[in-house]
């Protein structure tokens, strides 16, 4: 529709997620030591209400120009709501009921990310996507104030004052664990083979003949609805299940579903592969987080926006190596690859990642 409205290509148009990934991606160290020193909750709110004007602003844009630099500016804030979020769970919740607590957090974003999707594309569809943003953008500065006030009398511990020196060691603490690289290796490839596909959803639906918003809104949601179903169960699954095997288990879901999803089966039943797609990430990418969540115990806003930092720098590459790979080998082959590196993070992370003792 963006393509389309203001006469560039899609392939163009689709590097607006770009615009918004790589400042998320590049700022995330400055945001999780700002919210290690600065106080998580004071920092959530600046970033929601930046978030908020930057997406109304999207809502009038008159030319390809403006939009990107709206989405390179709501990109540069997102990043201080979610990791933040992630981080302040470390700081609140003990490790042996930290993957429930970021199970639930992640249930909470899923939902968000069903209403979000299938709703965007109902209103793309009888409003045009201007109406998108300016629907987001209005309810993002409802939030950014009801925050402001819910937050005032939450009591947290008092923040350090800023040390350059604690700075340098807390980001050497973070490194000097071995998950580390691993953690952030892994999210790294899960963003670029699996988010990075999500803005050619609905050219790959135009294939088969299926050309609406509202069907691409509905296979991002069933992608969502399918990490609510592993929030639902994740209780039941901790309980049971060694955080390695949910990792192995993960791998194989999704990169699985990617190898489906490259044989063009109808959207009708894209829509169940989609939600166990989103089931097999969430069951990976969650049990990373919690090892994450573990990397430092003085810096995990630090800790919690590499993390995120790696993940959404994967983001901002993904979609340029799928419109690379779809141009020069076939929306098949490139997929197919993307399907084998997941199964590989998978079956990588189970056996390298272990919980200190």
């Amino acid at each position: 529709m963006i393509a389309g409205d203001l006469a560039i290509d899609v392939k163009t148009a689709a590097l607006l997620s770009t615009a918004f990934a790589f400042p998320y991606a590049m700022v995330q160290p400055i945001l999780g030591v700002t919210a290690d020193f600065f106080g998580k909750t004071r920092l959530m709110n600046l970033c929601v209400l930046v978030l908020a004007i930057a997406t109304l602003v999207c809502a009038v844009a008159t030319d390809f120009t403006l939009l990107v630099a709206m989405r390179i500016v709501a990109g540069l804030v997102a990043g201080g709501v979610f990791p933040v979020a992630m981080a302040l769970i470390g700081d609140l919740v003990p490790m042996h009921q930290r993957q429930i607590a970021i199970a639930r957090l992640l249930g909470v974003a899923l939902t968000a990310n069903v209403l979000g999707a299938s709703i965007a594309g109902i209103i793309g569809d009888l409003m045009g996507w201007r109406a998108v943003f300016g629907v987001l953008g209005a309810f993002s500065l409802a939030v950014a104030l009801l925050a402001f006030f819910a937050f005032r009398n939450t009591t947290l511990l008092k923040p350090p004052p800023f040390n350059r020196a604690a700075v340098i060691a807390n980001f050497r603490d973070i490194l000097a664990d071995p998950r580390a690289k691993v953690c952030f290796g892994a999210v790294f490839l899960e963003a670029i083979f699996i988010h990075g596909l999500f803005p050619y959803v609905g050219l790959l639906l135009q294939s088969i003949g299926e050309t609406r918003a509202s069907i691409t809104g509905l296979l991002i949601a069933s992608f969502a609805i399918g990490g609510i179903a592993y929030s639902l169960v994740v209780p039941y699954l901790v309980a049971r299940v060694p955080d390695r095997h949910l990792m192995l288990i993960g791998g194989t879901l999704a990169g699985s579903c990617l190898a489906l999803i490259s044989l063009h089966f109808p959207w009708q039943a894209q829509v169940v592969v989609f939600a166990v797609f989103g089931c097999g990430f969430y069951l990976l990418h969650a049990s990373i987080q919690v090892h994450v969540t573990d990397l430092s115990q003085t810096a995990r806003g630090a800790a919690a926006s590499m993390h995120s930092s790696s993940f959404y720098m994967g983001q901002a590459v993904g979609p340029v190596i799928y419109g690379f790979g779809f141009a020069h080998g076939g929306p098949e082959p490139t997929i197919m690859l993307g399907a084998l590196v997941v199964l590989g993070v998978g079956l990588m992370c189970s056996r390298l990642l272990r919980r200190k003792t």
